[in-house]
């Protein structure tokens, strides 16, 4: 069985300390080092054989999503695993997208630690279930911003041409009953399509059904 190396990052004594002794009752996982802040955690990379970094969020000097951006860059194949006492959306996403491979609250028990240092360990994802829905919620969130906003970029033209090609239409049967040149209709769908970020009729019939424009049936 290969040992785990470990870095703890936090600023306060007491709780650094407690989670050594915690983590030293894993015959898998061995802390190599310490810090006491994200400003120390990014040095001390360069110099120990890290596989995986527990590290607070909110630290002096260096925060904890700055610090991480820092140690993946300099050690891109060591994980990081967020031990925090905030569950504020801002953080939580703010050290995901930073590159930490996982998520966790201070009051979770000893054992949920070490499960979580080895998975990331291992490159998986490990969120705790208080975290897990605001990560979610985040996610969701983002689509549906994402899909409104692309269907507000077009203009009221812009948006009947994509429902009558979501039917199936051609460009000179459209052009027909908007009394308009197929040549007009052919650089609507091009705007459509750019804005959209679609590749195909199909991708437009896909985001005209999600968004409600045509029905399956029609």
């Amino acid at each position: 069985m290969s040992t785990i190396r470990v870095l703890l990052v936090e600023d306060h004594t007491i709780v650094r300390e407690g989670l050594r002794t915690l983590l030293s009752l894993e015959k898998d996982i061995e802390v190599v080092a310490e810090a006491s802040d994200g400003a120390e955690a990014v040095r001390l990379v360069h110099d120990v054989e890290l596989d995986v970094a527990v590290m607070d969020v909110a630290m002096p000097h260096l925060n904890g999503v700055d610090a991480a951006r820092q140690m993946l860059q300099a050690v891109p194949e060591m994980a990081i695993l967020a031990l925090s006492v905030h569950r504020d959306r801002r953080l939580v996403m703010g050290m995901l997208a930073a590159g930490a491979k996982g998520y966790l609250l201070k009051n979770c028990p000893g054992e949920e630690l070490a499960k979580a240092i080895r998975l990331v360990a291992k490159g998986q994802v490990y969120i705790s279930a208080q975290i897990s829905r605001i990560v979610a919620e985040d996610y969701v969130n983002r689509v549906q911003s994402a899909q409104h906003s692309s269907l507000l970029d077009l203009t009221p033209r812009e948006r009947e041409v994509l429902r009558l090609l979501a039917r199936g239409k051609h460009s000179k049967e459209i052009a027909g009953e908007l009394a308009v040149s197929p040549k007009t209709i052919d650089a609507h769908r091009q705007n459509v399509m750019k804005k959209l970020n679609a590749h195909s009729i199909a991708d437009l019939t896909r985001f005209a059904i999600r968004e409600g424009l045509v029905t399956l049936d029609e």
